[in-house]
């Protein structure tokens, strides 16, 4: 064990999701979240993932038209078995069906177990929209549903809805986004069926259920991507919305009917249908 280790601590002004799933795209280090920040440790310099966080502000303040600020704090610090200690922090979940978990906390044989590590976002499970969208599909999704992921992210979402005894697809914009979710969804001994670098606008097929826990403004923009490739009898989750745009949602998505609303903290999950069905 060397004596120093590097700790860089990533706090955005806002997309935290998107950015827990960039760096644990490119991070194959633990990761920490803490007060709506991502600490990454590392006995490696960390000045590589710096930057690419730097680079990312910069591309997604220019594709969302608005001024996006990041701060990192890149310290060197006296190695104290902190792998260890990390561990230690780490807490298991469980949301509706499922018991998500570490490697090292065991399953639980009254749940859908669900284990995600560390070095893979284990942390999403505790976010408040992965923590509604579980409980909306621990609620809805049915044996031999098909069911979409749009920006599966570490492919947690999918992996639940695989666990319960549906067909998935996933897909995402980010090519390590989907080598992530394989990962995962080996580490779980599942499977989907189809996966590809995109939109969800690559399907031919329409689905029983479309997840997408994104960001509201990406939500808005793929509106009509959505109801495309949803069912007139299926059910579509979206996430990934703080209170203050919930307005702004519920305007854009006024043709379907709100089936369930779903908040934890500012954050809000809506499990909804086309207007014409229940």
């Amino acid at each position: 064990m060397k004596e120093f280790y590097y700790e860089l601590t990533i706090t955005p002004s806002s997309n935290y999701e998107m950015y827990l799933d960039v760096v644990s795209s490119i991070c194959d280090d633990a990761l920490e979240e803490l007060d709506q920040s991502i600490i990454v440790r590392s006995e490696e310099s960390l000045d590589t993932i710096k930057e690419g966080v730097e680079f990312f502000t910069q591309q997604l303040s220019s594709t969302l038209k608005t001024d996006i600020s990041c701060q990192m704090n890149l310290e060197k610090k006296l190695n104290e078995d902190w792998i260890n200690k990390y561990q230690e922090s780490i807490k298991a979940i469980e949301v509706g069906k499922f018991f998500i978990h570490p490697s090292w906390v065991e399953a639980k044989d009254d749940k859908v177990n669900i284990l995600i590590n560390p070095a893979l976002a284990f942390g999403s499970g505790h976010h408040e929209t992965t923590n509604t969208c579980l409980q909306a599909i621990s609620k809805y999704v049915k044996k031999d549903d098909s069911l979409i992921d749009v920006g599966t992210g570490s492919g947690i979402l999918a992996i639940a809805a695989s666990k319960l005894g549906a067909k998935v697809d996933i897909c995402d914009t980010d090519p390590v986004s989907i080598t992530n979710a394989n990962e995962n969804f080996e580490l779980n001994n599942t499977s989907y069926n189809e996966a590809w670098e995109g939109s969800a606008l690559k399907t031919k097929k329409q689905y029983d259920i479309v997840v997408a826990n994104i960001v509201a403004d990406v939500l808005i923009m793929i509106k009509n991507d959505l109801r495309k490739i949803l069912k007139d009898d299926g059910i579509l989750i979206i996430s990934g919305i703080l209170d203050k745009y919930e307005d702004k949602i519920t305007k854009k998505y006024k043709e379907f009917k709100i089936k369930e609303k779903i908040q934890k903290n500012e954050w809000i999950t809506f499990v909804l249908t086309k207007a014409n069905n229940e």
